[in-house]
Parts: structure tokens; sequence; C-alpha cells
């Protein structure tokens, strides 16, 4: 019987550990909010070979809870990036102003909340950027839309604007999925 208890007990704290590797939570040390978000973001990409072989344009996206004394607000933290020098800085940020997340082909509209961490209550940035050019940007979103964007098996951003474009999920990207879901399991309580 002591085996049997034993060996629940290790796996108990077997699935904790994965559960917990999959997702970080921090306490803003300026801010004091504490801030959730997945290990993995999800990576999505459009195609600009008309312009340069090989060139791409790339968005990095995750979920990111924030839990100011009790109070919860969840959003979507996008990476922005390309694979070219832009000509003039702050052209990644054209069309982000407000996207649309296709999940399952249901329509997910958001406007942005803030181009920096600042703007959810954060002092600092909260996942780690593609790369140093990269653009950060914050939508804020309900925990049903993370729900929707985890079951889907076909997701897509389509920015707007004068220069609207469509970008396509990287591949399966099945660790980034595992930490999403982590993520909702983490969060909903």
């Amino acid at each position: 019987m002591k085996r049997i208890i034993i060996i629940c007990l290790l796996a108990s704290l077997a699935s904790c550990a994965v559960h917990t590797a999959r997702i970080t939570e921090a306490l803003d040390p300026l801010t004091g909010v504490t801030v959730t978000r997945s290990q993995v973001p999800l990576i999505f990409y459009r195609d600009n070979s008309g312009v340069a072989a090989h060139a791409r344009s790339l968005v990095h996206m995750g979920p990111l809870e924030v839990n100011e004394m009790g109070e919860y607000h969840y959003y979507l933290w996008l990476g922005i990036w390309n694979t070219l020098q832009e000509a003039a800085p702050g052209t990644s940020r054209d069309g982000f102003d407000s996207i649309v997340i296709y999940a399952d082909g249901e329509p997910l509209p958001l406007d942005i909340k803030g181009w920096s961490a600042e703007a959810i209550g954060a002092s600092g940035p909260t996942y780690i950027r593609p790369v140093s050019s990269s653009t950060d940007a914050y939508y804020e979103v309900t925990v049903d839309h993370l729900r929707l964007i985890a079951a889907a098996t076909s997701i897509r951003i389509h920015t707007t604007g004068n220069r609207s474009h469509s970008y396509e999920l990287w591949n399966e990207q099945k660790s980034a999925k595992a930490s999403l879901l982590a993520f909702l399991k983490h969060s909903v309580y």
C-alpha cells in the first residue's frame, strides 16, 4: 500500500512540474502586479519573397495574465519583426493598431492596448523579444478568446489599415500549443 501511495505522489509531483515548466509567473518589482505568461509563444509568418529571397515578416504571439491585487486582466503580446532591415523605424507597426485573429474562421477583432509593457501595468518586457529590433504590441482579450485560439486547428492574424497583411501559423508548434493550454489551465480557476 505504501508503494502505491508513493507512486501516486511522485506522479502528482511530476505532473505539477510539467505544468509549471510551460508557464512563468513573476511579481513585477516596480508596479506590484503579478504577470503570468506561457513559456513558448506561437509563431506566425508572411512570405515577402517578392522583396528578397527568403524574406519574411514574423509575429510571435503569447498570452498574458496580469493580476493587480486580485483584479485579473488578460492580454495577447505580439513580437513583430522581419528578416529585412526596415527603411524607417516603426514601419513594423503599420497595420497593427487593430488586428483580427481568425481561429478556425471565427474572427476576433482586437484593438491595440499599447506598444509597451507599461500599457498593461508592467514595468518591463513580459516576453523575451525574438530579435532586438522587434516591436512589442499588447491587445486586451478575454479568457474565452484565449480558449478559442487554443482549441483552433487553424489560426491566422490579419492586420488592418492601408497595408493590411495576413500572417499564417508556422507549422504545427505542438510545444507552443501545449504551453498555451497550460497557461489556460493555470489561469482559469
